[in-house]
């Protein structure tokens, strides 16, 4: 009876302190870790606010619009980028606050912010989305974007290895997309902030390299913490006694 209710109570480890602090650990059947709170509720607002976002921003250079309109749509694109680089943070302050943390808003929120550079990235970098003056360099969407693949394929690696969910937001990869939320905002503003500040664009540089270095410290710190766990695990079940009928299952 013991293992059987074991066998049915899923675990995940989240750590939501950047700074190092003790992480937070929530053992919950299925059914609460996939309830709707606020703070589940404002990520998924943020991933449906990217829609009307990716439509203004496909308009900024849009040859049927007057110059006037597609300044227009930029400048809701900005208001729209803003509103969800804002919620970003309010939704995992209301988890950590109302100890309101569970399995689908630590899958949903990681998921919004790739969702969300992916496709402000590849729209900065295109002819429809590019702010005139300020393309950002294909180098750097690519690697952005290449870093998010491989994470989400590590993860699925660790899934199928250990049945387990296992999120570990780490300190570089808060800053990789903080460095990268400030990037784009920085470039959806650049036409009327560098008329005051002439080196605007050299500030520009500056985040897009930082962000493109962060991407790779932050991918590579990610595949020692994956390995290890997945080293670890298999090593608890090596050393775990047999279950009736003389196997090792897994536990989750």
């Amino acid at each position: 009876m013991g293992g059987s209710r074991h066998s049915r109570i899923r675990r995940i480890e989240v750590n939501w302190k950047p700074e190092g602090k003790a992480g937070i650990r929530n053992e919950a059947n299925g059914a609460d870790d996939m309830k709707l709170n606020w703070a589940t509720r404002i990520t998924i607002l943020r991933i449906l606010l990217i829609i009307p976002f990716v439509s203004c921003m496909l308009k900024i250079n849009d040859p049927e619009l007057s110059l006037g309109l597609q300044t227009t749509m930029r400048y809701i694109s900005i208001v729209f980028f803003l509103v969800m680089a804002i919620s970003d943070g309010i939704d995992g302050y209301l988890a950590r606050r109302r100890h309101q943390i569970t399995r689908l808003g630590a899958f949903l929120d990681p998921l919004a912010d790739k969702l969300l550079m992916t496709c402000a990235c590849l729209l900065l970098a295109s002819q429809r989305g590019r702010v005139d003056g300020f393309l950002l360099p294909p180098t750097v969407v690519v690697l952005i974007i290449s870093k998010d693949l491989i994470l989400l394929f590590g993860f699925i690696v660790v899934y199928l290895t250990t049945s387990e969910i296992r999120i570990q937001p780490v300190f570089i990869g808060k800053t990789a997309t903080t460095l990268q939320l400030a990037m784009v905002a920085a470039i959806l503003i650049a036409p009327e902030v560098s008329t005051v500040l002439p080196g605007w664009i050299w500030f520009l540089r500056v985040l897009w390299w930082s962000a493109f270095a962060t991407a790779i410290c932050t991918l590579i710190v990610y595949i020692r913490i994956g390995l290890r766990y997945i080293a670890e695990y298999e090593s608890a079940q090596a050393a775990s006694p047999p279950r009736r009928g003389g196997t090792n299952e897994p536990q989750s």
